[in-house]
């Protein structure tokens, strides 16, 4: 991987991309960057008619329930997904200047953290508007909760956006493999409602399970989350960035003549 001081010496890269593509998604739509509100907002209303009048839930609020995760697990998919592809939708800045190429998933990764960002200001909104309140303490914890979900996010970009230049399928089959993964994470549901221990505890291992408990303790039960399960995403975290670091500077030097 490019050492960290050059990396930092393509802060202002990174920060251009980051700006490009924030603006790139609505340009020439009528209301620009306020679809960046609107979207979560009509989800939430979406699910709010679904779960109060279609298909009730038993849970509590089941809207904002299913809504403190969505969110963080849309960034995290949307980072998987599109952060494979992001080496191939830059090929021609690949092929005919000199950077460190990290900065191409860094900054992918980064723009959609942003976005989750802003939509947070939806999620606090409507987290007070429900009468749920908010725990001083536990939104303390926030910023270590997205720190580890970006550094899993990136990890993940990393690897699969190197993999992807030199074998197209892998961004049909991460398609699929993140669409079961979600149904494999407490997005939909809450972890108590698996009643077996054993089971509880085997969805653990995927390491979205702790992020998405951690949000969802924080801002639908406005505790504390268990940091020592965070402790254990974020030590995963940590190898996976490794990996797809170890794995993206190995191969990133004939990006150009594959593309």
């Amino acid at each position: 991987m490019s050492s960290l001081k050059e990396l930092y010496d393509y802060r202002q890269m990174i920060f251009s991309l980051v700006r490009k593509d924030l603006r790139g998604r609505y340009k020439g739509s009528v209301l620009g960057f306020l679809w960046t509100f609107i979207n979560p907002l009509f989800q939430l209303l979406v699910y709010t008619i679904a779960f109060s009048f279609i298909l009730p839930s038993p849970i509590e609020k089941y809207y904002l329930h299913l809504f403190v995760a969505l969110i963080p697990w849309i960034f995290f998919s949307s980072s998987v997904q599109g952060g494979a592809n992001s080496i191939i939708a830059a090929k021609d800045m690949v092929s005919k200047i000199y950077f460190p190429r990290e900065v191409i998933p860094i900054s992918y990764v980064t723009s959609c953290f942003v976005n989750m960002l802003l939509s947070f200001i939806i999620i606090f909104a409507v987290v007070i508007f429900s009468g749920v309140g908010l725990n001083f303490l536990a939104v303390l914890c926030l910023p270590v909760i997205m720190l580890v979900e970006y550094i899993m996010a990136l990890g993940m970009a990393m690897l699969f956006s190197a993999i992807t230049v030199f074998f197209r399928d892998m961004e049909h089959i991460l398609s699929i493999i993140t669409m079961a993964w979600i149904y494999l994470t407490p997005v939909l549901y809450p972890i108590d409602m698996i009643e077996n221990k054993t089971i509880q505890r085997l969805f653990y291992i995927n390491p979205m399970t702790s992020v998405i408990v951690a949000y969802r303790d924080v801002l639908y039960y406005a505790k504390v989350p268990d940091l020592s399960t965070l402790l254990i995403a974020f030590g995963f975290g940590v190898l996976i960035l490794f990996i797809g670091s170890f794995v993206f500077s190995g191969l990133k030097r004939h990006f150009a003549e594959e593309l």
